[in-house]
Parts: structure tokens; C-alpha cells; sequence
């Protein structure tokens, strides 16, 4: 699974994905909207990416998938526009082992936010507004 939906996003979902009899340790993050940025305060946020970034998230999960001892791997980001509290992106790995879970978990989701063009747009309580690159 590795995809980019406007729709609510699925812990559940995205958990199921890598649920493996094989796999002894899932590690899974979940990023969501915070209502503050380097203590200035976000009233809201939206996501858009660049049309190869499904492509992209794709070959981020095998590549991790290819560098660990992965038994599934999961990576779903949300676009459109979001609130405080939403979740914005969901990476998930099970493997047999846990050390490895974590450690191909952490490496899912640096590599999507390094290499995946998706930007977030983020609304501030006083009127202004940044482009952040990347989730």
C-alpha cells in the first residue's frame, strides 16, 4: 500500500496492510496536524503534491522494503486541506523482528518526507502563511 487520498486516513487501514503471521514486531507513525508550529499558532493546513508523487511514494516503500528484512511495508499521505487533530500521513513495516520494525519504520517515513514531492501549505493564526516542502 502506498498511496495519496483526500479522504480521512485509517490507522486500521494502514496496520491491516502490514498484519504478516511471519512478522513478530510492527512499527507504525502517524503524523498529525499540530496546532502550533515553532510557537506560532496553525489555525490549518493543506497538502498538495506533484503528479509523480504516488510514483514516487511507491519506490520509497521498496526501497525500504529492499534495505530491510521487511515483511510488508505501508505509506499513506493525505492532500487537500486539513485541521488540527487530522492525520496527515500514516507509514507502517512489520518484520520479524522488532529492533528491525523500528529502524525500517523511521527510515519509511524520513525517506518520504526527503523524497516525496508533497507540500504543505500552513495557515497561521495571525494571517500569514508558509509553503513547507515535503510532509
Amino acid at each position: 500500500m502506498a498511496e495519496l487520498r483526500e479522504d480521512a486516513l485509517s490507522v486500521d487501514e494502514v496496520l491491516g496492510a502490514v498484519a504478516d503471521p511471519e512478522a513478530g514486531g510492527i512499527a507504525l507513525f502517524t503524523g498529525v496536524v499540530r496546532d502550533n508550529d515553532h510557537g506560532r499558532d496553525v489555525q490549518r493546513l493543506s497538502y498538495s503534491a506533484h503528479p509523480s508523487a504516488t510514483d514516487q511514494l511507491r519506490q520509497v516503500c521498496a526501497d525500504v522494503a529492499a534495505k530491510f528484512d521487511v515483511t510488508a511495508v505501508a505509506a499513506v499521505h493525505r492532500v487537500g486541506d486539513l485541521a488540527v487533530g487530522d492525520v496527515a500521513v500514516v507509514v507502517a513495516v512489520s518484520c520479524p523482528h522488532r529492533a528491525e520494525a523500528f529502524t525500517a519504520c523511521r527510515a519509511l517515513i524520513d525517506q518520504l518526507k526527503e523524497s516525496v514531492p508533497v507540500w504543505k501549505h500552513q495557515v497561521f493564526g495571525d494571517g500569514e502563511s508558509e509553503w513547507v516542502n515535503s510532509a
